[in-house]
């Protein structure tokens, strides 16, 4: 793939990964512009970049959680926990799924209507939604609950941050907390898609001795690009709301819509 378009496609996957803005809608838009050449080991170096970048930017609740998981009755176990609780409908819903769902569901006009829908349901439950609680007065049936919701994400224009922020907000937690359990709960699922990935480039013969050489850039790039967009993110939410990113999804979906139908 050309520096330009790895270098793009880099930056357009990693900040719509972690925006609530919904990444398949700007693959589409991109596709359209013939910006359409994105090989699996582009799929695989975008989702190792991103994992990295959370790593990078919650490296101190990461340990944090590693030290305290086998300590008994400890906050950091208990959020540990709810990870893992909410890692589970989002692989079980991938593995039956996820490629009928890119097959029947992946057009323009789908995202387009869910780019708005969900749009809209982030900006009622951020307007709407009173703070609560924080991630350590959560249960463990919320951690279920927006595990649920990432399960929907599978759904080309949900957006994976943007369904887990929005029924974070409708649980009571707040802005800020919304994001910060949106990006933990990414770690895995990311994970063990880019793990996927590999497995697929394996089968399909397409692991050299070069793979390292073909990919590093895509994994640098889109490591560097998210970590700036949760760093972005996080330090919007602490004085501004989901308002601007809700209008601009819907934005995003009447876009589509003109240019697709």
């Amino acid at each position: 793939m050309p520096f330009f378009e790895t270098l793009l496609l880099s930056f357009v996957q990693s900040a719509t990964e972690f925006l609530p803005v919904s990444s398949s809608g700007h693959l589409v838009l991109m596709e359209k512009f013939g910006f359409s050449n994105q090989t699996l080991l582009m799929d695989i170096s975008l989702h190792v970049g991103t994992v990295f970048a959370v790593i990078a930017f919650f490296y101190k609740d990461i340990f944090s959680l590693l030290k305290g998981f086998y300590k008994k009755g400890t906050l950091e176990q208990k959020l540990a926990i709810q990870l893992i609780i909410a890692t589970i409908p989002a692989c079980i819903a991938g593995f039956f799924l996820s490629d009928i769902i890119e097959t029947v569901l992946r057009s323009p006009l789908v995202i387009a209507y869910t780019s708005i829908f969900y749009g809209i349901l982030l900006f009622v439950a951020d307007k709407f939604s009173p703070v609560k609680k924080d991630i350590a007065e959560m249960s463990y049936k919320d951690a279920f609950l927006i595990g649920c919701a990432q399960a929907l994400a599978l759904i080309p224009g949900t957006s994976r941050s943007g369904i887990t922020m929005t029924t974070a907000r409708f649980l009571g937690l707040g802005r800020v907390q919304s994001a910060k359990f949106s990006m933990l709960m990414s770690i895995p699922v990311i994970a063990l898609g880019a793990i996927y990935m590999i497995y697929k480039a394996f089968l399909e013969g397409i692991v050299t001795q070069h793979i390292i050489q073909e990919i590093s850039f895509g994994v640098v790039s889109s490591a560097v690009f998210g970590l700036l967009a949760v760093w972005f993110l996080m330090r919007w939410l602490k004085t501004a709301s989901f308002a601007v990113f809700a209008i601009y999804r819907v934005l995003l979906g009447i876009c589509l819509f003109f240019i697709f139908l």
